[in-house]
């Protein structure tokens, strides 16, 4: 295990260039291993709604902090693509020779840089609320108006990036609970009537928090790479693409899903019609067994 510190939840690894990246794990520890890869803004503990499915499953879940994020050091000239150079040293510390990623709304980038970038390696991609390329034409129909001029406006303009996330991480140091209140408010009545539920606010909360467990450097670097070009085609995505998209999303609408499934060569698109953002929490389960799907 090359693990530095701590309990499943609470562990580093040392890249070669000698940054540490945090890391937890989920699911079965012997099982066949997928790498989570969290939102925006959002952390390795995000992971904790697969634990429960892919431990039934028979997956391995290891959820990755972003440089800057939770346990990771911050990385000033981190890019998207860059992001699967880091996974395949995981990989490679892990003694893992093919794996299946996932990633989950601002994750979905990273997801499909890895398939991109390591496209021996990858056997399956996993979308799950995912965004789009923001200069792709109609993809941001339906989506909540402030983060729409946040990442278009925030891709261009570094320091609104910081200045947005640097406000948000001081409304939570003031008030988590009320930054959670509204966080939720922003999403679709199917996403507030989940996050009711105790559990699950209780984990919007505690993955926040360790999201700016550092400051807001990481979220800040998240929104310039998110809203600028990310680097590579989607076109030129070799491996299996599976994406989960809710109806009723109105932070990754249904339009950027629908470019998604539209340009990536071999993508299976599932659009329920009831969901919005929070899908996973009702779905999880057979997204973890369609990834686990032999090929």
């Amino acid at each position: 295990m090359p693990a530095e510190s701590g309990s499943a939840c609470e562990q580093t690894l040392r890249l070669r260039d000698g940054r540490r990246l945090g890391f937890a794990e989920f699911g079965r520890p012997d099982g066949q291993p997928c790498l989570y890869f969290h939102g925006h803004p959002g952390s390795r503990l995000e992971a904790e709604v697969a634990h429960e499915p892919a431990a039934s499953a028979g997956v391995r879940v290891i959820a990755l902090d972003r440089p800057g994020y939770g346990l990771s050091d911050f990385e000033p000239a981190r890019t998207i693509l860059g992001w699967s150079r880091d996974v395949e040293a995981v990989a490679d510390l892990f003694g893992l020779g093919r794996f299946v990623v996932v990633g989950a709304s601002g994750g979905g980038p990273y997801a499909l840089a890895c398939g991109y970038g390591l496209e021996g390696r990858v056997t399956r991609v996993g979308l799950i609320s995912s965004i789009a390329p923001y200069q792709a034409t109609g993809v941001t129909k339906g989506m909540r108006w402030q983060n729409r001029v946040g990442f278009q406006l925030g891709g261009r303009f570094p320091p609104l990036a910081q200045l947005i996330m640097r406000s948000m991480a001081g409304q939570l140091h003031r008030d988590p609970e009320r930054t959670v209140d509204a966080i939720v408010a922003a999403m679709s009545p199917a996403d507030a009537e989940i996050a009711r539920r105790p559990a699950i606010r209780d984990l919007l909360r505690t993955d926040l928090t360790e999201a700016f467990r550092q400051g807001s450097r990481g979220a800040a670097r998240d929104v310039v790479l998110l809203g600028a070009p990310w680097g590579f085609g989607l076109d030129e995505i070799a491996p299996p693409v599976f994406l989960w998209q809710g109806r009723l999303d109105v932070l990754a609408p249904p339009a950027m899903g629908r470019h998604l499934a539209t340009v990536i060569p071999d993508c299976t698109p599932t659009f329920y019609p009831d969901e919005g953002h929070l899908l996973a929490f009702e779905h999880m389960p057979e997204i973890i067994r369609t990834l686990a799907a032999p090929n």
